[in-house]
């Protein structure tokens, strides 16, 4: 391990009622990224070291369901420069001692970040420190956090958010598509790739996708029909795709088709085909070097200048700016 100026300090801010996974994702990965620092690219000339710390007097925190952690130390005890900061979510209904949010307060004009884990948003909002950012939580709370907090500019769809130095995360498992991200800002794409597949996700997501996908959306039916077309739709979105050609997939008539797809998954087929090719093409510009052309044709878009037309009213913006914009996780 490096020591000194080396070290940059990675501290998990944790509390009762912390949620597992908001503490165990970003330090299964930064510690993988410890293991595997110099394995990729470059050299770097530096390390990581994680602490996790108590937002109590106490180093023992009783979570919840019966869990408790013994952290490293008490906030108040910490001694070195921290480099990244992370609040971990919590319930609305435990607020912080006074205390602690002036301390996160004044941490935030210190670190080189500080971030927040779903909820956890809701800590930095009452420490004042998204006061006129941008932000983001978990989806089911956004609209309550733009009505507590009107300073606050609350986006409901991004999985994580940068503004400034503060970075935001929505729900419990974006925290690993945050965390990896700020491996990607610090060591680059290829070493943050490498610790996605040790980790065995499916995929490293930009911060600007959506929160829920199509695709997830879909498998709240139980309805075999129906997932059997929405599996073939995602597999030949590069067709032509009809109603009348679903219907008769599904051994039903166009409109009874329609009329079960929409009871199943409040949307209609067309419209739900239409979804899954934009996030598809949102995907493919993020993540491949595939031309414009390549990409509506494989997302069903089926040429340039289709998609264009398609970007520009979806997201009043063009593939190409899109692509530049999000290629990154962070522009």
């Amino acid at each position: 391990m490096k020591t000194g100026s080396n070290i940059r300090h990675i501290v998990i801010l944790v509390h009762p009622y912390s949620t597992m996974l908001n503490i165990s994702a970003p330090i299964e990965v930064f510690q993988t990224a410890i293991d595997n620092i110099g394995r990729i690219g470059g050299s770097i000339d530096f390390s990581y070291q994680i602490h996790v710390v108590s937002a109590q007097k106490n180093r023992r925190i009783d979570m919840n369901p019966g869990i408790s952690i013994n952290c490293e130390s008490s906030y108040k005890a910490i001694d070195y420069p921290i480099d990244t900061l992370i609040v971990a979510g919590a319930p609305l209904k435990n607020g912080f001692r006074k205390e602690v949010l002036i301390w996160l307060k004044e941490q935030a004009g210190v670190v080189r970040r500080i971030c927040s884990m779903c909820v956890g948003a809701f800590i930095l909002a009452e420490a004042g420190v998204l006061t006129n950012k941008n932000a983001v939580t978990h989806w089911q709370l956004c609209e309550k956090m733009a009505e507590m907090y009107p300073d606050i500019t609350v986006n409901m769809d991004a999985i994580f958010i940068k503004d400034g130095n503060v970075y935001t995360s929505a729900g419990v498992t974006a925290g690993l598509d945050l965390s990896l991200a700020l491996i990607e800002e610090d060591l680059g794409k290829a070493l943050a790739l490498h610790v996605a597949k040790i980790l065995v996700l499916f995929l490293k997501r930009p911060g600007n996708q959506t929160q829920y996908s199509t695709i997830l959306e879909s498998q709240k039916t139980d309805y075999q029909p129906i997932n059997k077309i929405t599996e073939w739709i995602y597999n030949h979105l590069n067709e032509d795709i009809t109603v009348e050609k679903l219907a008769e997939l599904s051994s039903m008539s166009p409109r009874n088709f329609a009329r079960v797809f929409v009871r199943e998954l409040k949307m209609t087929p067309i419209k739900y085909v239409e979804k899954l090719r934009i996030e598809t093409a949102c995907r493919q510009l993020t993540g491949t070097h595939l031309t414009i052309d390549e990409i509506a044709s494989l997302s069903g878009l089926k040429n340039s200048i289709n998609m264009n037309r398609v970007f520009l009213k979806t997201f009043n913006t063009t593939p190409s700016q899109y692509r530049r914009h999000f290629s990154s996780s962070f522009s």
